[in-house]
């Protein structure tokens, strides 16, 4: 895999979560999506990191939910994510591209995304239907333990491919805002912006 140009808001983000450590909910940030009736849908998701060498977020789904459609119907997508030990927002906006068990070329990096959940995480892919009516038997909700070494087939990976980053500091007067941005090229460029 050849890496592409790693833009410079990585670093920003990288030093954000580094100072927001701490906090457990740095490591989550808000997904809009918009369904078929071109009405916005927003949910929090957890951050699974860069995929390697390149400027992906990666975002773990269940085929099951209802992202999964509107991501269907519409690949456009923006995460909001705010880091509140530094007073940061990042806007990101750009495609999401679903990696489901039918994609064999990126399955080394789904079944990595997969190993390194947690046991009680990979659990949750066993469960009974997301929005289903509420299965009464509990132990439909523990089933037995998926393989570490074999993905369930409604896991997917989802990977955010962003082309408009906005990252706005919250402290300072004047506060600070950094508009990053895809050109045709290919090549990130940067402007500095009124707050």
């Amino acid at each position: 895999m050849e890496a592409e140009n790693l833009a410079l808001w990585r670093s920003s983000i990288a030093r954000a979560l580094h100072r927001n450590r701490s906090l457990p909910q740095s490591r989550y940030f808000q997904l809009a999506t918009v369904n078929k009736n071109g009405h916005p849908a927003n949910r929090t998701v957890v951050y699974r990191g860069f995929r390697d060498k390149t400027n992906q977020i990666q975002i773990i789904s269940d085929l099951r939910s209802d992202k999964i459609e509107q991501i269907n119907y519409s690949p456009w997508a923006e995460i909001c994510w705010y880091f509140s030990q530094t007073r940061e927002q990042f806007r990101l906006t750009g495609t999401i591209q679903i990696i489901s068990a039918s994609d064999e070329s990126l399955q080394p990096v789904r079944l990595n995304v997969w190993q390194q959940l947690s046991d009680a995480a990979r659990l949750q892919f066993a469960w009974p239907n997301p929005k289903s009516p509420r299965i009464a038997e509990k132990e439909a909700f523990f089933p037995p333990s998926p393989s570490i070494d074999e993905p369930l087939p409604n896991f997917c990976l989802l990977l955010f491919n962003p082309i408009m980053v906005d990252h706005l500091e919250l402290r300072g007067e004047p506060q600070n805002r950094w508009i990053y941005q895809l050109n045709e090229l290919n090549d990130w460029i940067i402007e500095s912006v009124n707050p």
